[in-house]
C-alpha cells in the first residue's frame, strides 16, 4: 500500500476560528493534512514536502504593521495554493495587490456570490442560476477587501461587498477566496475543499479509515519490534479504539493497565473489565489505586497541578507495572489530534495554551518507557471510524469523551472521596435521562461538574445547606469550537429533581449555556 502520508496538504493557521474545521474537510476528502502556524520555518515549509497549501482565515489584518505573513518558502513553491479570507488578502498583499481596511463594508455571515469568470476550482459549482448568471451562497466574515489583483490574477466571483470575492491565478494554481468553505453554511463549502485537495492538487483520496487500521498496524509493528507495550485503559473511546488496534497489531505483546484512581464513572471500572478481559480477550491489569490518587491530591486546587500530579501518578504505576515485565519499554496512550493542538503553544509561542492534556503536557521529562500514541494525528470523528472498523460494540465507540484525568477535572477545588462520590451518582441520574429521553446520541458531549459552593435550600420544613453541580451538554462537530445543547425543559426539570431527591448532599442543579469560545467544554 501507498504511503498514506505522500500526498499531504499543509494548512497555514493565521489563527481563525474554523481552521480546525478546514482540516477535517480535507481528511474528509481523503486526504492527510496538517495544520501549522503562520511562523513555520522555511526549512520546515521544504521538509514537509506538500502536495497543495491551504491558507487559513483570521482575526488580524494584513493592512496593519506586524500582522502575520505567509512564510517566504510558501510562496516559491510549484503546488496549488488555496487562500480563505485572511489567507487570501496575505496572498494578494504579498504578491503585488492591494487590501483596504473597509470597516463601512464588512460582510458577516450569508452572502451570494456571482461567478463572472471560469476556473477550474469552480466549474460548473453553483446553487442558482439566473439570467445565465451563476451564484454560490456562502458564509463570509471579513471586514478588509482586496481592491487590486498582482500580476496573472482575475477575478472570478464577486459579492455585494466584495469585488473580489473570488479570485484566480490558474496558470500558477493560486486561487483565494474571501469567504469560508469550511464552514457548513457555504452550500458548495465541501465541493469546493474536495474539488481543491483530489482535482488541483492531485491527491488520490487514500485517507480513509480502513487505510489509515492498515497504515498505523504497519508502523505499529514496525516501531515496537519484539518489545511489549502497556496501554493505560481508561474505558473511553480513545484508549479502547488504541487497545482493540493494538491488540490487532501485536497479540500477546500487549498489556493493559487499568488504573481504578477513584475519579472514575459509576461502576465503570466492572464495566471496562467486562468489555476488553472477557469479551476481546485483551490482557487486562485492574490497578486498585484509588488511596493514593486521592491522597496525592489532597489540598490541591489548580487545575494544572491536578492534571500533572494525576499524569504523573498514572506513569508511575504503569512503570511499576512495567517493571514486573521483562519485555515492556513502550507505554501507549489513547492521544489524538486537538490534544496536541490545545496543550501546545506555536514555536514561537504565539499560540496561547488552553490547557494541558494530562497525557500531553503532564508526563514527567525523566520517564522511562517510550511513548506510542497511534492516534495522535487523528480527529475524533476519524478515531469513531476506526472504532467501528476494528469491530468495538457501536455503544463504547460513540461514547461521550471522558478527561484522562477523570472526575479530577470535574471536581472544582480539591478533590476528596466524598465529593467524587457525590459527583458520580449525580452524573449517573442525568446520562441515564438522556438515554431515557433519545438524546445522548444527539449531543456530544454530557457530564456533571461538582461546584466547591454550598446553597441553600428547602428539604420538607427544614433548611437545607449542601452542594451545588453544574449540568453540561453541548453540541460540536470537532470538538474545538462547540455550543450548549438545548435540552427539554422538562427533562431538565426531572433530573434536577431526581438528583436532589436521592442525593443528600445535593442542594441545587444547575445548566452550563455558555459556549466554546469563550468557554471550554470541560470545565477545567
Amino acid at each position: 500500500m501507498a504511503d498514506l502520508h505522500d500526498q499531504r496538504i499543509l494548512i497555514i493557521d493565521f489563527g481563525g476560528q474554523t481552521t480546525q474545521l478546514i482540516a477535517r474537510r480535507v481528511r474528509e476528502a481523503g486526504v492527510y493534512c496538517e495544520i501549522h502556524p503562520w511562523d513555520i520555518s522555511n526549512e520546515a515549509v521544504a521538509q514537509y514536502r506538500a502536495s497543495g497549501v491551504i491558507l487559513s482565515g483570521g482575526p488580524e489584518s494584513v493592512t496593519q504593521a506586524n500582522s502575520p505573513t505567509i512564510p517566504s518558502a510558501i510562496l516559491t513553491l510549484e503546488v496549488p495554493i488555496l487562500g480563505i479570507c485572511y489567507g487570501m488578502q496575505a496572498m494578494v498583499n504579498q504578491l503585488g495587490g492591494e487590501v483596504q481596511a473597509q470597516a463601512a463594508h464588512s460582510e458577516f455571515g450569508y452572502a451570494k456570490v456571482e461567478l463572472v469568470a471560469d476556473t477550474p476550482l469552480f466549474l460548473d459549482l453553483r446553487d442558482e442560476r439566473n439570467n445565465d448568471t451563476d451564484y454560490l451562497d456562502v458564509w463570509m466574515s471579513h471586514g478588509d477587501r482586496v481592491e487590486s489583483l498582482p500580476d496573472g490574477f482575475e477575478r472570478v466571483g464577486t459579492s455585494e461587498n466584495a469585488p473580489m470575492a473570488i479570485i484566480a491565478n490558474t496558470q500558477a494554481q493560486r486561487y483565494g477566496i474571501q469567504f469560508h468553505p469550511e464552514v457548513t453554511h457555504t452550500v458548495q463549502g465541501e465541493q469546493i475543499l474536495k474539488r481543491f485537495v483530489l482535482d488541483i492538487c492531485g491527491c488520490d483520496g487514500l485517507w480513509n479509515a480502513g487505510n489509515i487500521i492498515e497504515d498505523a498496524i504497519t508502523r505499529i509493528r514496525k516501531q515496537v519490534g519484539k518489545e511489549e507495550v502497556l496501554l493505560g485503559l481508561s474505558g473511553g473511546v480513545d484508549s479502547s479504539v488504541v487497545a482493540a488496534m493494538l491488540h490487532e497489531a501485536i497479540g500477546d505483546q500487549l498489556t493493559c493497565v487499568f488504573v481504578d484512581n477513584g475519579l472514575l464513572r459509576l461502576n465503570e471500572g466492572d464495566q471496562v473489565m467486562e468489555t476488553f478481559a472477557k469479551n476481546m480477550g485483551v490482557r487486562v491489569i485492574r490497578v486498585d489505586a484509588e488511596d493514593r490518587f486521592l491522597d496525592a491530591l489532597a489540598g490541591v486546587s489548580d487545575p494544572e497541578r491536578k492534571r500533572k500530579i494525576i499524569g504523573n501518578l498514572f506513569v508511575e504505576i504503569f512503570e511499576q507495572e512495567a517493571a514486573k515485565l521483562v519485555n515492556a519499554n513502550w507505554l501507549a496512550q489513547g492521544t489524538i489530534y486537538p490534544d496536541v493542538i490545545e496543550s501546545a503553544a506555536s514555536t514561537s509561542g504565539s499560540a496561547h495554551l488552553i490547557k494541558s492534556h494530562h497525557n500531553v503536557g503532564g508526563l514527567p521529562a525523566n520517564m522511562r518507557l517510550k511513548l506510542l500514541e497511534p492516534l495522535r494525528e487523528l480527529f475524533k470523528d476519524e478515531v469513531r471510524r476506526i472504532g467501528v472498523d476494528l469491530g468495538l460494540p457501536p455503544a463504547m465507540v460513540q461514547r461521550h469523551p471522558f478527561p484522562g484525568p477523570g472526575l479530577g477535572v470535574r471536581i472544582l477545588g480539591e478533590v476528596k472521596k466524598e465529593y467524587a462520590d457525590i459527583l458520580r451518582a449525580a452524573d449517573a441520574i442525568f446520562i441515564e435521562a438522556l438515554y431515557a429521553h433519545d438524546l445522548y446520541d444527539k449531543v456530544s458531549q454530557a457530564f456533571t461538574v461538582f461546584l466547591p459552593v454550598k446553597s441553600v435550600g428547602v428539604t420538607g420544613d427544614g433548611r437545607r445547606y449542601d452542594y451545588v453541580v453544574a449540568l453540561r451538554a453541548v453540541e460540536t462537530v470537532d470538538f474545538m469550537t462547540a455550543r450548549a445543547a438545548r435540552l427539554p425543559w422538562d427533562m431538565l426539570d426531572e433530573v434536577s429533581r431526581n438528583i436532589c431527591n436521592s442525593i443528600p448532599r445535593i442542594s441545587r442543579v444547575s445548566y452550563d449555556i455558555s459556549s466554546k469560545p469563550p468557554a471550554t467544554i470541560e470545565w477545567e
